[in-house]
């Protein structure tokens, strides 16, 4: 692996135009998204850092509509197919469940919520006026990523407490991912959380 966890995904619940950040243990940006107002289908951007100087990765929707779009990840490095995810459409109703495809479309991992009941509760906790703000330190949703083949679990994103911005800890419970895998799935994480924080 690439990167030294756990790592911190992290985004401005307030913000006119969203802001997200991945950074290391030592608190080094990893990838900074600035995501665009007023588009009809996705194309974001993702940067190295938030001086938005090298953008390292270009996520595309394939359809308008986001609620059955698959989200295609690209290298601007080396123009290189990461692979994409995918929302679940009737499961994810009631849980945040997502396919994440390699380059030729086949799946290869999935991901859930551990416990949605959780997610509900942070929900409702959150749509009540002033303490929604304090939500993040009541409830924690956690997000499993699963191997296909095995079933296992191989990374674990889970909400952290924070006042006024989203904050989750990111964590490998496979230490040997590839480096392709690594990248695969943690650019799924964040489109998933750019996703979820729309729907609310």
């Amino acid at each position: 692996m690439r990167y030294q966890y756990p790592l911190e995904m992290s985004f401005k619940i307030v913000a006119l135009t969203p802001q997200f950040f991945l950074r290391d243990a030592q608190g080094r940006e990893l990838m900074y998204v600035r995501q665009k107002m007023f588009k009809l289908r996705e194309d974001i951007s993702v940067f190295s850092d938030s001086s938005k100087q090298q953008q390292i990765y270009t996520i595309r929707a394939d359809r308008i509509i986001d609620f059955s779009a698959r989200y295609s990840f690209t290298s601007n490095v080396n123009q290189q197919n990461y692979g994409s995810v995918k929302r679940r459409g009737v499961a994810s109703l009631w849980s945040a469940t997502y396919d994440i495809f390699d380059p030729n479309g086949q799946p290869r991992y999935f991901m859930k919520e551990a416990d949605p009941w959780v997610k509900v509760a942070d929900g409702c906790f959150t749509s009540i006026p002033f303490l929604g703000f304090f939500s993040g330190y009541v409830f924690h949703p956690s997000y499993l990523i699963n191997d296909v083949a095995t079933g296992q679990p191989v990374m674990r994103l889970t909400k952290q407490p924070a006042l006024f911005e989203g904050r989750f800890r990111c964590e490998a419970v496979n230490p040997h991912l590839s480096d392709y895998d690594e990248v695969l799935m943690l650019l799924s994480y964040m489109m998933m959380l750019l996703l979820e924080r729309r729907r609310g």
